[in-house]
């Protein structure tokens, strides 16, 4: 193949984890929405906790999908012997670590450089995607506690309106 073959088929595999993850997040936020409606417990740590490792399960399930379709990639285009060795290759480029005790031949050098933008970009999306979800979590407590003081003050001021009412009898 020639270089313009491997960056089309770089493309394509970027194209194709892309959409694997967004289906992926779309997918975790359905679920999300889901268990929000039909639960009582949202505010709760146990629920917030589960609900978080949830998501961090789910996004590691996504990149390995994404790792596994680099290392078919690999196994079945004949660069790597076997698929384990393409796996660690392709676990080692897609997350940047590089150890570099596997090289590939010209061509696919290329699009092994491209997996390592790709796995850059694509944990940078996760990691962004888990924060939000972190974040909506402690705004979801907030309004919570919020609720919790109001209703405090509520209580607080009937409990003042009704010894007023009582001291006003005779």
């Amino acid at each position: 193949m020639d270089l313009f073959s491997f960056i089309a088929l770089a493309t394509g595999m970027v194209v194709l984890t892309t959409s694997i993850h967004l289906g992926g997040l779309v997918a975790l936020i359905a679920v999300m929405r889901w268990r929000e409606g039909h639960s009582n417990h949202v505010s709760s740590a146990w629920w917030q906790m589960a609900l978080i490792l949830g998501v961090v399960q789910g996004l590691f399930f996504l990149h390995a999908v994404q790792i596994w379709v680099y290392a078919a990639l690999y196994r079945f285009g004949g660069v790597i012997d076997t698929f384990e060795e393409a796996l660690y290759f392709s676990t080692s480029t897609f997350t940047t670590v590089g150890y570099g005790d596997i090289v590939l031949e010209p061509g696919w050098r290329v699009l092994a450089g491209i997996e390592s933008a790709n796995g850059f970009l694509l944990l940078g999306w996760s990691t962004a995607f888990l924060l939000q979800v972190v974040s909506r979590l402690r705004s979801v407590e907030f309004r919570w506690l919020d609720r919790r003081e109001d209703e405090a003050e509520l209580f607080e001021t009937r409990k003042a309106r009704h010894r007023d009412e009582a001291d006003r009898k005779p």
